[in-house]
């Protein structure tokens, strides 16, 4: 059995995610024996934060539950904790929901944690506490405050900018717009409120963002800032209402943060290779670079949003890193270090999977080899390299999908490779059928 993908447990809600929940309570709380629990703002949230609840006390252990809070915002408490449990699915669409697991340190459960934790379940070794070794949940209301404040100890200054703030309805709601207010901006919201319904697709890409970039061009802004349902991701819009690439944003923190090592993943830009810093990659995911960032560096991100500040936590850290944007833009108009950074075209893109994700992949190895590329990474997926670009394709490990990153140093070469790889794909699919 295995449960977690590449970020903790997700699916679609109903009554077995529930019934999960209680489970997985009892069999963390039967190994961290004192656990801050927090969750988001979808509907069905509550629900599983309070199965998960009961599950851990009934396994004799202590619960504080922090409620509704970003994941950073979990994530950073953490620390005075053996382990955090948050209740979301992220960037998923408000049908799904699911659990994360937190070490003290912000990062994601190991897998030889994620493996315990299954094998209590599979195992069905699961057993409550005697009556007289069970507690009651104790509330954790200084979340959103001590996140904030260990955020300002790090920007003592005052931003005096004009910044838009597009929550999504999810979780950083309250918190961003609080902590910009605190550190001096003139804060306008959008969607920022906990109505447990997403007023667009809450990943935080272009075509989800254009009531953002609109909002940023009429009320004149210097920036907008989007997360998405949690707040362990956070993009840019520019004074000129235009969406910030994930890689351009990556190249612009490892600047402003003089990063001798980033770590990043192997989806990103070819151009941060070229611009001087020691580059480490890993996995898709930000588990990966969080690991990773053990190891050294100051700064670790993925394209996607993920921006991982280890200062502070290893927890990739959307209002953190809404303050360190708000402080690069007060001292520089931000659509000029846009400009400024080397830019290839990049076309991101899925396909639905369908039929065994193994034999789709068989066949789709053997389809892309046919495109004779240079070199091959088989670090996530297949990456292949040529002269003038790479292909990336890997199956998520949060969908039923199959990923496809495609960089070139012309979008002519960048669109006949991706729209290659889309038929390789389909056809490795029908093969896989037969």
């Amino acid at each position: 059995m295995q449960l977690f993908g590449t970020s903790g447990i997700r699916r679609e809600i109903d009554r077995d995610l529930v019934q999960l929940s209680l489970n997985v309570g009892m069999a963390v709380g039967s190994v961290y024996r004192s656990v801050v629990l927090g969750c988001d703002t979808r509907t069905s949230s509550n629900a599983l934060r309070y199965a998960t609840m009961a599950g851990l006390l009934a396994s004799g252990a202590s619960c504080s539950d922090a409620a509704m809070v970003p994941t950073p915002t979990l994530a950073y408490v953490a620390r005075e904790f053996k382990a955090g449990v948050m209740i979301t699915a992220s960037h998923n669409p408000p049908s799904y929901n699911g659990i994360k697991l937190v070490n003290p340190d912000g990062s994601a459960f190991f897998a030889s944690q994620q493996k315990q934790i299954e094998n209590l379940l599979q195992g069905r070794s699961l057993v409550t506490a005697p009556w007289n070794k069970m507690r009651g949940a104790e509330v954790y209301s200084t979340a959103t405050e001590k996140h904030v404040e260990r955020i300002r100890k790090d920007f003592p200054g005052s931003f005096k900018i004009k910044v838009v703030v597009d929550s999504g309805c999810g979780a950083a709601y309250f918190i961003t717009p609080h902590l910009l207010t605190k550190l001096g901006c003139d804060v306008v919201t959008l969607n920022c409120f906990a109505s447990g319904f997403f007023p667009h697709d809450v990943e935080p890409t272009e075509a989800n963002l254009r009531d953002l970039t609109r909002a940023v061009k009429n009320e004149g802004a210097d920036l907008g800032i989007a997360h998405d349902g949690d707040a362990d991701r956070m993009m840019v819009v520019d004074d000129r209402g235009r969406f910030v690439s994930g890689d351009r944003l990556l190249a612009i923190f490892a600047r402003a943060m003089n990063a001798k090592k980033v770590v990043t993943t192997v989806d990103a830009s070819m151009s941060i290779d070229e611009m001087g810093f020691k580059v480490t990659r890993t996995k898709v995911g930000d588990p990966y670079v969080s690991e990773e960032l053990k190891k050294g560096g100051n700064f670790g991100g993925e394209p996607s949003g993920a921006w991982v500040f280890p200062g502070i936590s290893l927890c990739p850290d959307g209002v953190y890193a809404a303050a360190q944007v708000v402080a690069i833009a007060s001292q520089h108009k931000f659509s000029v270090l846009v400009d400024g950074i080397p830019s290839y075209p990049v076309l991101r893109g899925s396909v639905g999977s369908v039929g065994s994700v193994g034999i789709v992949t068989s066949e789709l190895e053997k389809g892309l080899m046919n495109m004779n590329p240079d070199s091959v990474d088989k670090m996530d997926g297949i990456k292949l390299n040529f002269k003038e670009g790479w292909v990336l394709v890997r199956t998520s490990g949060t969908e039923p999908k199959i990923r496809i990153t495609v960089e070139a140093k012309s979008e002519l070469l960048a669109h006949y490779l991706y729209d290659g790889v889309v038929q390789i794909i389909k056809e490795s699919a029908h093969k896989g059928e037969q």
